[in-house]
């Protein structure tokens, strides 16, 4: 009988436990979610306690690495990003920094390099991120 209420208080204790790491969890809707800081178009990756999911590509306007060009150029990404408790969807630009909820996060990469010529889908695109 003594091990039965034992087992009866600390089920209750253990599902209470766990909530607690749930709640501070980001808030996903992707079954896999990447762990290095890389995704395309509609993937989702971890970036230190955020998770980053690129949506669409608003501009590649950089200077293809095959021309001499006046304006490096940029490239913007919508982007979700799922924090603890909360969503937020914002055009990301390549090097440029954001804040929110109390944290840094930047675009720090986009593949493949722009070519003279050479039309890249939306869909091949791999960004990478950092901060978190």
């Amino acid at each position: 009988m003594r091990t039965a209420l034992i087992a009866m208080t600390m089920v209750p204790a253990l599902a209470i436990a766990g909530c607690a790491t749930y709640r501070d969890a980001p808030i996903v809707d992707a079954e896999i979610v990447r762990s290095d800081g890389l995704a395309a178009i509609g993937e989702a990756t971890r970036v230190g306690t955020l998770v980053v999911t690129p949506q669409h590509l608003v501009e590649d306007s950089r200077c293809p690495m095959n021309a001499r060009c006046i304006w490096a150029g940029r490239v913007v990404v919508t982007a979700r990003i799922d924090g603890a408790g909360w969503r937020e969807t914002k055009n990301l630009i390549l090097g440029e920094p954001v804040e929110t909820h109390g944290r840094s996060l930047t675009l720090t990469s986009a593949s493949p390099d722009k070519q003279t010529g050479v039309e890249v889908a939306e869909d091949e695109y791999l960004f990478g991120f950092e901060g978190g």
